[in-house]
């Protein structure tokens, strides 16, 4: 599914308002997971063809909302999730983004897809296989994404998937090695929506 149009349309920071806003739309929704600076913003930039659509930030753990975005006026819904793992930020506040994080997985009726971001030159981190076995045992269908794959070479980037693939248990054709910088990996990601869009 190529995106055509992408409008933002709201910011929630608690369930009941994200379950007030899901009320206003009928189609599936696919979500985006990831830690801090992981290229979450880049990457929903880079599939819907808009530059500014989702804000990126050099200061990692500014995604404080579940920010909902509109894909092809109706089509499909994208959530992007705060992202996990900011380390500097208070106990208190990592503990509201856990419990938003988890409501949202554990509470949307709509959700059909998650996109488990993680940074391909790096082995993932304990909170990314946390992730991956609460994805598991929640029974949610998901598809890592492996991202900024345009700082390794092709011999680095099979090794770094096989790394991936075995550090979180998955199979490599789970794995959709991604650029924000390249498009490498958009059109999977647009076959993905064209799957879940028309599986309603």
């Amino acid at each position: 599914m190529k995106i055509v149009s992408a409008e933002f349309i709201t910011s929630v920071a608690a369930l009941p308002k994200y379950k007030e806003a899901a009320e206003r739309y009928d189609c599936p929704e696919v979500c985006v997971v990831g830690r801090s600076n992981v290229g979450k913003s880049t990457f929903i930039n880079c599939v819907t063809g808009r530059k500014k659509l989702a804000k990126a930030s050099v200061t990692p753990g500014r995604t404080r909302l579940i920010n909902l975005f509109d894909l092809n006026k109706g089509s499909l819904v994208l959530a992007d999730l705060p992202g996990y793992g900011y380390a500097a930020a208070p106990k208190s506040e990592r503990a509201k983004w856990a419990e938003l994080i988890e409501g949202y997985l554990t509470s949307s009726v709509k959700l059909k897809r998650v996109l488990a971001l993680v940074d391909i030159r790096h082995e993932p981190t304990a909170l990314d296989k946390q992730m991956l076995k609460y994805l598991f045992v929640c029974g949610l269908p998901f598809t890592v994404v492996a991202t900024k794959c345009d700082k390794l070479s092709k011999s680095q980037i099979g090794k770094a998937v096989q790394t991936v693939a075995t550090s979180l248990s998955v199979g490599r054709d789970n794995i959709i090695v991604f650029s924000g910088v390249s498009g490498e990996g958009k059109a999977q990601v647009e076959e993905l929506f064209e799957n879940i869009a028309q599986s309603e």
